[in-house]
């Protein structure tokens, strides 16, 4: 939950409560005219003529009703605009199929880790095609555009993650590009700032390996699939031990996927790009300790 929840659920819960009530005022006029003027009452048939009361009511409060509709939204609207000026600043990059965030001093996260009770300022920006910035949970959504930088902000108010989806069609694996909020207490949020670890796997990956659990924690699986299918990076199915092409300073020579290569391939993963495969994947060695890349290593070993 967060400060932009409650704003759009106080526009929902309004409007659905006008549209209530005018349900049941129609329901309760048409069976008030169903037995008013029933035939067994009104044997002849009565021509009615115009009111122009009724007119003037029927025009009237419907404009009015509408109208507090639009000003409850657009206060609503200049919330979310508003951006306070103390807020956190993170950037936060979108390309097929995967989100990557930025905080001050470079640090990276493939989920966007934020404080409780902390102002927080997304700056959205594309690397490709159009994408949608969509945290359900915090009735965020904000179209992400190529050349052009949006902003949306909340403030974190319940401990705990919550999904950010795209909600724009940007390709084959849209539905893969998947990452978290998690609001955690500001003191560890400065410890992780400071490269401290803190646990931030939550529920549905205490059950799995620590390795596994990390590559779907950092949303390896958004480009590498475990199946053998061609995604935007190669297939974690079979990659350990197995002879590869890759380019290295514009030459293609083979290589051994060991776990030096692997290791390799995380921290600095535009050294040798395996060939076929475009050189996008970001340095995400700054954001595991050596220990978690030798778990996810070790996890690699056993995808067959």
């Amino acid at each position: 939950m967060s400060t932009t929840t409650a704003v759009v659920d106080g526009a929902i819960i309004f409007i659905l409560a006008i549209s209530a009530l005018l349900f049941f005022l129609n329901v309760f006029f048409m069976i008030f005219c169903v037995v008013r003027y029933r035939r067994s009452r009104n044997p002849v048939s009565q021509e009615l003529h115009g009111s122009a009361l009724i007119e003037i009511v029927w025009v009237v409060i419907p404009t009015l009703l509408v109208s507090l509709m639009f000003l409850y939204g657009l206060t609503g609207f200049r919330f979310f605009r508003a951006v306070p000026p103390d807020s956190l600043i993170i950037k936060v990059y979108a390309r097929q199929w995967s989100w990557l965030f930025e905080y001050g001093g470079g640090k990276k996260s493939p989920d966007l880790i934020v404080p409780l009770g902390k102002n927080i300022c997304c700056e959205l920006i594309s690397q490709d095609v159009i994408h949608g910035f969509y945290i359900p949970a915090y009735r965020i959504q904000q179209d992400i555009v190529p050349g052009l930088k949006g902003r949306v902000w909340f403030n974190a108010t319940t401990p705990g993650s919550a999904y950010i989806l795209c909600s724009q069609y940007c390709g084959l694996k849209h539905s893969a590009m998947l990452a978290k909020v998690i609001a955690v207490p500001p003191d560890q949020f400065d410890a992780w700032m400071h490269g401290k670890k803190i646990n931030l796997v939550g529920d549905a990956y205490a059950n799995m390996p620590a390795g596994e659990a990390l590559v779907y924690q950092r949303g390896c699986i958004s480009c590498h699939s475990l199946s053998g299918e061609k995604m935007v990076g190669p297939t974690f199915k079979g990659l350990f031990g197995a002879t590869i092409a890759v380019m290295t300073g514009g030459a293609q020579h083979a290589v051994v996927a060991d776990s030096a290569y692997i290791m390799k391939s995380i921290v600095d993963p535009g050294a040798d790009v395996v060939v076929g495969f475009p050189n996008t994947m970001p340095p995400v060695g700054n954001t595991l300790s050596s220990g978690e890349i030798r778990q996810v290593i070790d996890y690699l070993k056993t995808v067959k």
